[in-house]
Order: structure tokens, then C-alpha cells, then sequence
């Protein structure tokens, strides 16, 4: 086993179990209760192309029986211990998150490892959660916003590229997936080595390492084959569709391109790039512009998700069918605005302080601190993370956001999708009308 302990900061311990698990405990004295937060690489891109949703029907029944316990008795126990149990499922990574009493640590991560390592699937559970998730696909197929947002991802990534594939899957896709599915998806992906466990609480790192070793070190498999991504091609055109549902009151625009890797050294600066133009909905250019000054939107805001791959960076916008068009030209308005002139230095250097000031902010709680722990181990930021942020988006300056900026904002090129009840062809010949 190695370790690594950072002295300042958060001061985070981070441990690797001989069998590839990597543990992250950092104390936190705020609450005599410990946060786990236990991450997979079993996110939705490792669905097969034939059974998509397979990653979230598993976030939906992992915990519905193991081979030694019922659905009941798992529910029981972490009830008597006032533990709720929380599945999340993004592209990336399926998490189960918990928070326990100090004194129920052990017993606690005895229950999660039962959890992920022997599910058992039952066929009742199954039928039960196939039901669910049903509704939920169509739930969303009759919500403008969800409509938007993926249909965006397809737009940009292509039906075939896991970014552009639908999270939940499809009712035909969902209604052929089988226990047999789940298992096969479980034992592909569960693995030691593809394990990030971060623990935040009232405890001694050291002890709640040890702890971990105890609950899962005797688990062994070979590590989880590597996801291999489909070159993300850079647009040369605007694309535009329009997802028709005259039964709605509102409709949804979602408003795109394809940026960077996380990785890329421009990071940074796209992050200022994007805060300044609009990542929270009452600030920025474009709430100013479009919300406020104009009246025309009852939300719209921009957001970066560099990743792995060239990430998105999306618009979104909800309005009232009339103002559609209008909308649409105002995004078109901020982002060229954005791109020929860049940031005003009063902008970047207010965007740099709320970047910087909000840092502490995220970190005030023991969820928000195992949330930020389990970003940095996931893109390889290193342990002293928190601390080297500050300096990172001082460094930036306004020529390099105006770069960024340059570098992606050109409607010409931007791949646009309305949903709702909108009759136009929002200023393009060539609008894919469905």
C-alpha cells in the first residue's frame, strides 16, 4: 500500500489498497458523522450500443438485494443506523453516497461493499425498476428542457458517439435490457481498480483507511478495460432542429458547440470565458442581455464541461414561443460580441474573484468537500487541488479568455435545438424539423 499526505489545505490522505481501490479520507470535526462517497467508472458511456441505459438501470437496482441480503434487510439496517442510501449515474461515474455516525463507519462500509460487489438482481426488483424507469423516459420525452439538452448532445456528438447517446436509454432499448444485462454490465465494470472511495468526517484518516482495507481489500479482479471514444469532430456548419410539442406552454432552446479536454491548459480561461458569459442565470452577458434588460426568457445560462474528451459548452434558454426567434438572435448577438471583442478587464477581474471566493464555499460541508475530492481524483488534479486553484485563475489573463473565446464562439458554426411549441425554422433552411 501506498500513501500520499498533503500537509496544507484541505490536507487530504489519499491511500491505494493493494488491490487497486483508491481511498481518500480527509477530517472534518464540523459534525460527529462521516460522508462516503463511493465512485465507479460505470458511467452511462460504457453502455453497450445495443442496450442503452444499462448504467442507469444498474444506479436503479444495485441495491435491491445481494446474494446474502433482500432489499428489505439492506433497508432495515441502514434505517436503524438513520443512513439513506443515494445512486447517482453521469456519463462517467456511478456513485452511492451516505452519511454515517463515526461509530457506525465500519458496519456502514461492510454494507456498501455487500452492496457493490454482490448484487443479486432480483427479477422482481428488476420488473419493478424497469417500470420506473419507463416513466421516467417518458416523462422526459414529454419535457421540453429534457428534449432540448439531449437532443443537443446528439446533435453535437452524433447518435452513435457515447455523449450523444440518451442516459436513460429508450423504452425499446430499456424494455430489452435483462437481468442477464445488469449482471454482465456489473461484473464488467465493478472492479477494485475502477473503485475511488472518499471519506469526509469526524475520523482519522488513518482509520478510516484502515477501515476501507477492512471492508474491501480482500475483493480481487482484473482492472476495467479503458472506454475508447469516437474522434469528436469539430461543426463547419450551424445545424439546427426543431423537436415540435404544440401541446406546450414554453419552449426549450439548448445551444452548443464542442470545446476542450479538462486537460488542456486553456481550462482556465474557458472557465472565466464561460462565467463571464453567463453561468449563472441572473448574472452574465447573456441573463443580462436576455433576461433582465429584455424580458424575454424565464431562464438562461451557459455551462462548461470540459472532460475526457472535448467536452460541451451549452446555452440554455427557456422562453415563451414568441420570443423564439428574438432569443436566438440575442445568443447569436452576445456570443459573436463575446468572440471579436472579448472580456472587459472589470469583467474578468470580477469573474477571477467569484471563481476564487466561491471555492470556500463549496468546500463548507462534508458532501461538498467529498464532491471535490472525488472531481480531483477523477481528472488527476493532484491532492494540493484546492490550494493551486487561486493562483491558476490569476495567472489568466484577458487576452488568453478572448482567445478562448475566439476559439469556439462562432454561430456559423453552432449547433442549435428548440423544443416546444414552435412553428418557425429558426432562420435556417436548413432546420431538421421533428
Amino acid at each position: 500500500m501506498k500513501t500520499t499526505i498533503e500537509q496544507r489545505g484541505l490536507a487530504p490522505v489519499r491511500s491505494v489498497l493493494d488491490n487497486g481501490v483508491r481511498v481518500i479520507a480527509k477530517h472534518s470535526g464540523a459534525t460527529p458523522a462521516v460522508t462516503i462517497h463511493a465512485a465507479f467508472e460505470a458511467g452511462t458511456i460504457f453502455d453497450p450500443p445495443q442496450e442503452q441505459g444499462v448504467a442507469h438501470f444498474v444506479s436503479r437496482t444495485i441495491d435491491r438485494g445481494t446474494t446474502a441480503r433482500t432489499a428489505e434487510e439492506i433497508a432495515e439496517d441502514l434505517e436503524s443506523r438513520g443512513i439513506s442510501l443515494a445512486m447517482t449515474v453521469n456519463r462517467h461515474a456511478l456513485s452511492l453516497v451516505c452519511t454515517c455516525l463515526v461509530e457506525d463507519l465500519q458496519s456502514t462500509l461492510a454494507t456498501l461493499g455487500d452492496v457493490v460487489m454482490h448484487p443479486a438482481f432480483p427479477d422482481p426488483e428488476v420488473e419493478t425498476r424497469r417500470g420506473e424507469i419507463v416513466t421516467m423516459i417518458r416523462q422526459d420525452e414529454d419535457s421540453p428542457a429534457a428534449m432540448a439538452s439531449e437532443g443537443l448532445l446528439a446533435l453535437l456528438y452524433g447518435d452513435v458517439h457515447p455523449y450523444g447517446r440518451r442516459p436513460r436509454g429508450t423504452v425499446a432499448s430499456v424494455e430489452r435490457i435483462a437481468r442477464g444485462s445488469l449482471q454482465a454490465f456489473h461484473a464488467a465494470r465493478f472492479r477494485p481498480g475502477a473503485l475511488s472511495l472518499v471519506m469526509v468526517g469526524d475520523v482519522d484518516p488513518a482509520q478510516a483507511i484502515e477501515s476501507a482495507g477492512r471492508a474491501f481489500s480482500q475483493w480481487k479482479s482484473a482492472p476495467p478495460a479503458a472506454p475508447h471514444f469516437p474522434p469528436v469532430v469539430a461543426a463547419r456548419e450551424r445545424r439546427v432542429r426543431i423537436h415540435t410539442m404544440m401541446n406546450k406552454a414554453q419552449a426549450d432552446i439548448a445551444y452548443g458547440f464542442t470545446t476542450i479536454l479538462r486537460s488542456d491548459p486553456a481550462f482556465y480561461a474557458y472557465s472565466l470565458m464561460n462565467n463571464i458569459l453567463g453561468e449563472y442565470s441572473i448574472g452574465g452577458r447573456l441573463g443580462d442581455s436576455i433576461r433582465e434588460r429584455q424580458g424575454m426568457a424565464y431562464y438562461v445560462y451557459s455551462a462548461l464541461d470540459a472532460n475526457v474528451i472535448p467536452g460541451p459548452l451549452l446555452i440554455r434558454a427557456g422562453v415563451n414561443p414568441a420570443n423564439v426567434d428574438r432569443a436566438l438572435a440575442s445568443i447569436d448577438e452576445e456570443i459573436t460580441r463575446m468572440a471579436s471583442k472579448g472580456p472587459t478587464e472589470q469583467e474578468l477581474a470580477e469573474s477571477r474573484q467569484y471563481l476564487i471566493g466561491s471555492m470556500p464555499r463549496r468546500l463548507e460541508t462534508n458532501v461538498g468537500i467529498a464532491n471535490f475530492l472525488q472531481m480531483v481524483e477523477f481528472f488527476g488534479l493532484g491532492m494540493d487541488y484546492d490550494l493551486r486553484v487561486p493562483d491558476l485563475l490569476a495567472r489568466v489573463t484577458r487576452d488568453e479568455v478572448h482567445a478562448a473565446a475566439r476559439a469556439v464562439l462562432d454561430p456559423a458554426r453552432a449547433a442549435v435545438v428548440i423544443a416546444g411549441p414552435y412553428a418557425g425554422s429558426a432562420g435556417s433552411v436548413g432546420s431538421d424539423i421533428v
